[in-house]
């Protein structure tokens, strides 16, 4: 810059502005808001997706379909249904247990069937690992506990079981569903129990758990029991107990009673219809019948 052409005169003076009075705007453009980077103070911290599902790459597991036992691969598993693929073609409707591990053996009914891979749909109670005697004892307690004022469906007629019904009353399901609450790395989440026995149990849970973890699981008045995480997938967990438990214990606690219709989680829109199998397909029956059958059993 020449100080004497800007004062004097000549020279490129008029080019060359000793004050420069244009000055380039900062921050947001005009009618445009993207222009500003906001930063994040704050990570994100829950899953805002609609979707309820649980991917899982290369995880295989073990199915019994017609009493036959292959592996399949395990594609979604929440929400209480999975999507399985493998070799094998089963019809709709169809019965097939689910072996994610210890204690982790489900029984599910075939909801759709697309190019290869199945939807299954878990069974709605809590399926109580016990000879058929213990879970009608059992099942007898619950309802006189937390539901006396049940009355009986249809005619009020004695029962007169023969001695080797066991098989008919374990395949006439229940409808009642045992919930409870994971004390682990000081919170506690809700868990619900598909099934149980005195060895472990199969919890569902929102919560992640890894393996070798020692939860607590809290049933309310049927006490606390230490476990230990032998198996995860999705936001289903295996639970080996550290001491036998005693499955008289859960009559202390109140279940909650199965829904009527079953709302299906997202990957498992494809299916058909929105009524449940287990109603009529299957042999689950009401709280009032399920009582007129265990009066009937106990009172021989």
């Amino acid at each position: 810059m020449n100080i004497r052409s800007k004062i004097f005169g000549g020279g490129n003076a008029a080019e060359e502005p000793v004050v420069v009075t244009a000055k380039k705007p900062k921050g947001a453009k005009a009618d445009t808001l993207n222009s500003i980077p906001v930063v994040r103070e704050e990570i994100r911290r829950g899953n805002t997706r609609e979707a309820d599902r649980h991917r899982l790459p290369d995880q295989e597991v073990r199915i019994t379909h017609n009493g036959r036992g292959l592996t399949v691969g395990l594609i979604n598993l929440s929400g209480g249904g999975a999507m399985v693929e493998g070799d094998f073609e089963p019809l709709l409707w169809d019965r097939v247990d689910l072996h994610l591990g210890e204690n982790g053996t489900t029984e599910c009914a075939v909801r759709w069937l697309k190019g290869g891979r199945v939807g299954l749909e878990f069974a709605h109670e809590t399926r109580l690992d016990c000879s058929a005697d213990e879970q009608a004892v059992l099942l007898r307690e619950v309802i006189a506990r937390s539901f006396p004022d049940i009355e009986f469906e249809g005619p009020a007629e004695p029962v007169s079981s023969p001695p080797d019904d066991s098989e008919l009353r374990a395949s006439r399901r229940h409808p009642l569903i045992w919930l409870g609450e994971i004390h682990h790395d000081f919170q506690s989440t809700p868990v619900r129990l598909r099934n149980i026995s005195q060895t472990g149990a199969m919890i569902e849970c929102s919560t992640p758990l890894r393996v070798g973890a020692e939860p607590l699981l809290d049933l309310g008045e049927a006490g606390q029991v230490a476990t230990t995480v032998t198996w995860v997938a999705g936001d289903s967990a295996g639970l080996r107990f550290h001491e036998p438990f005693d499955m008289t214990r859960l009559a202390r606690s109140k279940p909650e009673v199965a829904p009527d219709r079953w709302e299906r989680p997202s990957y498992l829109q494809p299916g058909p219809a929105a009524d449940s199998p287990w109603d009529e397909k299957w042999g689950r029956i009401s709280l009032g019948e399920l009582r007129q059958d265990l009066e009937g059993f106990l009172k021989r």
